[in-house]
């Protein structure tokens, strides 16, 4: 193959290997350059004492399209499966069922006005398809005006506090409308959520992606960071590691948007402004295991004065595992004074939360548990952020740029990951 057909890819993550792997079927050669030493990004796996699993918790709704068709591509659907799951809420120190009707009728600490008022605008959620003017509205305004002041205290507002702080009140209805549409519709009924598993979690997908890229002659490039990518003359000339220079004509980039002006410092400064004005939040996500379960649900949400998360998702219900395993993420800006903090500090939170929901846990049912970190865990999607992100292919002949950022107003996601991945690949032209 010519070097006009060879491609660099930046990011091993979901969205990178699904361009990597439609550069292949279209007839390129993609090289694929990624930081970390494994591939994967959010969702690359640990050896957690014996047990392979993600530093960050994934699920399947049966919106993901783009997820399900790449399996069936890559002849692995027959281990992706369907489970019943169940979802509950820590509130008035007891742990609730929540997630359908009957359990909204039967909450307690709630007006029955309230709990109308937040059936009919989960209801309407799902059935909504036209965004765009939540796009301009805040997701607290909207919220208010549907369910009311009282069921946004009790509901919602330490979710917004515990995620995004004091960009609470600036988060755009667009994309909690989109999280409200994907869970609400992955149901049997009304009354029963179901929820997708891989069998080996999410390394099954990404092995079965990084076989197909290295047996059609791709490469990927692992423990190799980019130290900036070249310009000459309104185009891309190659790029730079630590060790080596490689000539490119051709970039494709789906790192995080912040590490764009530091790798590409000679783009328009009309756009480097853009990426730097997009914030993101950081996650330091605690994961346990345990002898015993903490409850029979899949995600609890949590409002307690006493715990500053904003929920935490008991994987094993969801995905078949010997031991119970937990995730709870701390949720803060990259900036904030508690993401310095030591892991022991959140570690030592989580054994006193867990223990508080689930009375019979005591310090002998913890396993192990371990703590990870990510400081560009999630886009603050604020209002008007359409009108925030520059274009993926950039006023640079033959450069590419996205992240999950630019799947807005849909939440972080494999699914959509691969569906944007795949979306550019096919988009690329070359001479």
């Amino acid at each position: 193959m010519s070097d006009k057909g060879k491609i660099a890819v930046l990011g091993a993550g979901p969205m990178g290997l699904a361009v990597a792997y439609q550069l292949i079927l279209d007839g390129y050669k993609p090289i694929v350059f990624e930081a970390d030493d494994r591939v994967g990004g959010m969702t690359a796996s640990f050896d957690f004492n014996g047990l392979n699993i993600e530093r960050y918790y994934h699920f399947h709704c049966t919106s993901d399209k783009a997820f399900l068709q790449i399996l069936t591509d890559l002849n692995i659907k027959h281990l992706f499966h369907w489970k019943e799951t169940k979802m509950g809420y820590w509130y008035l120190n007891r742990l609730q069922e929540w997630g359908n009707p009957l359990a909204l009728l039967k909450f307690k600490g709630l007006s029955f006005l309230s709990k109308i008022r937040y059936g009919i605008h989960a209801f309407t959620s799902t059935k909504r398809s036209n965004w765009i003017k939540l796009d301009k509205l805040s997701a607290k305004e909207w919220i208010i005006k549907w369910v009311g002041a009282e069921a946004f205290d009790i509901l919602w507002r330490k979710l917004f506090e515990y995620k995004f702080y004091h960009f609470s009140d600036s988060i755009s209805a667009a994309w909690i409308w989109s999280r409200i549409r994907r869970l609400g519709n992955s149901r049997y009924n009304i009354f029963r959520e179901k929820l997708g598993y891989l069998e080996g979690g999410s390394e099954t997908l990404l092995f079965a992606l990084k076989r197909n890229i290295l047996s059609n002659g791709g490469e990927i490039h692992l423990s190799t960071s980019i130290k900036e990518v070249q310009l000459e003359n309104n185009k891309v000339s190659g790029l730079r590691t630590e060790k080596n220079f490689y000539e490119f004509e051709n970039v494709i980039s789906t790192i995080p948007l912040p590490y764009i002006p530091k790798i590409i410092p000679k783009l328009p400064k009309k756009i480097l402004e853009k990426y730097s004005n997009i914030k993101n939040i950081a996650v330091v996500c605690v994961i346990a295991k345990l002898s015993e379960k903490v409850s029979d649900n899949f995600w609890v949400n949590v409002n307690d004065p006493e715990m500053d998360i904003p929920g935490f998702v008991e994987y094993s219900n969801l995905r078949p595992l010997q031991n119970s395993i937990v995730y709870v993420p701390f949720y803060m800006p990259g900036e904030h004074s508690y993401y310095n903090e030591p892991d022991k500090f959140f570690i030592e939170k989580v054994k006193l939360y867990l223990k508080k929901i689930n009375s019979r846990i005591d310090e002998k049912k913890f396993i192990d548990i371990k703590a990870s970190r990510y400081r560009f865990a999630q886009p603050i999607c604020e209002t008007n952020f359409l009108d925030q992100l520059p274009p993926i292919n950039l006023p640079i002949k033959g450069l590419y740029v996205a992240d999950t950022s630019y799947y807005y107003p849909e939440d972080r996601g494999i699914s959509e990951s691969v569906e944007l991945g795949i979306k550019i690949a096919k988009s690329i032209k070359v001479d």
